[in-house]
């Protein structure tokens, strides 16, 4: 990769990690479930499916992370960070592998979803055993679960729709 290339990757990871933090902290929606639900995921899996494992592991894990500091939710900032980006990872690779070397829409929209719901399903279960086991909240964790749910459809749904967008513009 030449070095206009590189640049070019590293100013987007920069932008998405900063966009990470912003959708997570400042955009909230309504949710069925109990208060709100962010864009965070969304902008996660469109990092991880734009730019690649490494850089959507950091903009995952760190602009994740960076939103639990900057919010007071120091607590789970380690959880989140390992949790975002291992979703980012899982997405990113997923997706790569689904999606035909000739990217039709079909495949296209299929890798998308597998990928967003096995990266989501990470969120899930990640948080579920973080606060399970390392917060202490044993099995009253479990009650984070409908929630988190409905944050990674919120995020699977967003993305889906935001991603031709993004490639359409060049990115």
């Amino acid at each position: 990769m030449n070095q206009n290339k590189r640049l070019y990757k590293m100013v987007l990871t920069a932008l998405f990690t900063a966009m990470v933090t912003v959708a997570t902290m400042i955009i909230q929606i309504p949710s069925p479930m109990q208060g709100y639900v962010n864009l965070g995921d969304c902008i996660i899996l469109l990092a991880a499916w734009l730019l690649g494992p490494a850089a959507g592991l950091f903009a995952g894990g760190v602009g994740s992370m960076l939103a639990d500091l900057l919010s007071g939710y120091a607590h789970y900032a380690l959880g989140t960070l390992v949790i975002k980006g291992l979703m980012a990872v899982a997405a990113a690779l997923l997706f790569t592998a689904l999606k035909a070397k000739k990217e039709d829409r079909k495949s296209s929209i299929i890798a998308k979803l597998v990928s967003g719901v096995a990266a989501e399903a990470i969120m899930v279960a990640g948080y579920f055993g973080y606060a399970c086991l390392l917060l202490g909240k044993g099995l009253a964790a479990a009650t984070s679960i409908p929630g988190n749910l409905f944050q990674g459809l919120v995020g699977i749904a967003a993305a889906m729709l935001l991603h031709p967008l993004l490639k359409k513009a060049g990115i």
